[in-house]
């Protein structure tokens, strides 16, 4: 996809050899995530604020989709990993039909701000065992956008290529969205976009430009609070931040932080990458692993386990946290002597996971007791009162 490129939401007609493929293939569509969280729908109105629009056709642009035209609001969608769910249920939007993976959108941060939950028991996992063509087309009859990526598609599998893409859009349904979550790939050779500039993007999709105004005021005040907590640079921790499993515990996949989404609270809280200064390359592009004997030598001051985010504070200490009490060697760990060994937070966060996931690691590493962000200010936003 390039910046030229140009798609029309509805003015392709659903007619034809690619109107066929849908129909032929929506059956293929059937893979549901397992793991859904019970509550109520979204709190958000699936309304949307006037924001000067008048029902006309509009476009927006982003890359790599470049501009995308839509004759009216999307109400229907499907969305590429958590990030972008949660920028739509901050913009008021009902819950994406799918996403990649429904077992890594963490729904349970919602119970932090009341009145706001989302029921996922019903999304579909777009990425159960395979990612197929099918499982799009069959749900591009259902959905008026794609909030997926889809140089994503193209550069993480090995069974799509291009042909695929343009054979989803010729239904009528068009991408629109950024990988934003990490910046270690290398065929992302366009612009990143920040957590806010692709919440932007998104609320002029769903033509909601004042909540996103709205949340991004909460954003700055949120920083300020920051910076009074952070301490000064020669006292902050050194963090570790890793992949892990009960399964293979000892054997860890190194995240280095950078400039993706999913690193926005560690690298506003200042914290000093243990990683950074050794030989130690991250998985994306190395796809390597890193044992106790190597965080021994290193022995950050904490250790942060992302694959976690589904445990409790307490059933994280249970599993991860007392296994490595257990071993002979972890056990010698600094981070772990002095119970410094934490959930890492997601790898997918939108504006309302930041707010939640930011403040928690403020109390794991600072000790922070107060809120540092209005949960009531949050709700009215996605409830509309602006």
């Amino acid at each position: 996809m390039t910046d030229d490129s140009r798609v029309t939401r509805r003015t392709v007609l659903r007619t034809g050899v690619a109107a066929a493929g849908v129909s032929a293939l929506a059956g293929c569509l059937s893979e549901q995530d397992e793991n859904g969280n019970s509550g109520d729908d979204s709190t958000g109105e699936n309304g949307n604020s006037d924001d000067g629009y008048d029902g006309g056709p509009y476009t927006v642009s982003m890359p790599p989709v470049g501009e995308v035209e839509f004759d009216a609001v999307p109400e229907s969608w499907a969305a590429n990993n958590g990030s972008w769910a949660d920028m739509g249920i901050a913009l008021g939007q009902s819950p994406p039909d799918a996403v990649y993976l429904a077992s890594r959108y963490h729904t349970q941060y919602y119970d932090e701000i009341p009145g706001v939950s989302v029921d996922k028991s019903d999304m579909t996992s777009l990425w159960e065992g395979e990612l197929t063509p099918e499982k799009f087309l069959g749900l591009a009859e259902d959905v008026d956008v794609f909030v997926n990526d889809p140089n994503f598609i193209l550069g993480r599998t090995s069974g799509w290529e291009q042909s695929d893409i343009d054979l989803i859009e010729q239904t009528g349904t068009p991408f629109f969205a950024n990988s934003i979550f990490s910046r270690g790939y290398d065929w992302h050779d366009y612009e990143y976009l920040s957590l806010y500039e692709a919440f932007e993007k998104l609320a002029e999709l769903f033509q909601e430009t004042e909540r996103y105004e709205a949340f991004a005021t909460l954003h700055d005040e949120f920083q300020e609070t920051l910076s009074d907590v952070v301490p000064p640079e020669g006292e902050r921790p050194s963090v570790a931040i890793m992949w892990a499993t009960e399964a293979s515990m000892g054997e860890f996949s190194p995240y280095l932080i950078d400039e993706g989404t999913s690193f926005k609270q560690w690298r506003e809280l200042g914290v000093v990458d243990a990683f950074a200064e050794t030989d130690v390359r991250d998985f994306h592009n190395s796809r390597g692993a890193v044992g106790y004997e190597t965080l021994l030598d290193i022995d950050p001051d904490v250790i942060l386990f992302r694959g976690q985010e589904a445990k409790t504070a307490a059933e994280f200490q249970d599993t991860i946290v007392s296994t490595m009490e257990s071993d002979n060697t972890a056990r010698k760990l600094s981070a772990v002597e002095n119970g410094d060994v934490y959930r890492g937070g997601p790898l997918y966060q939108g504006p309302i996971t930041n707010l939640v996931v930011t403040e928690r690691a403020a109390r794991q590493l600072y000790g922070v007791e107060e809120n540092l962000f209005d949960r009531q200010r949050v709700a009215e936003i996605v409830d509309g009162e602006l």
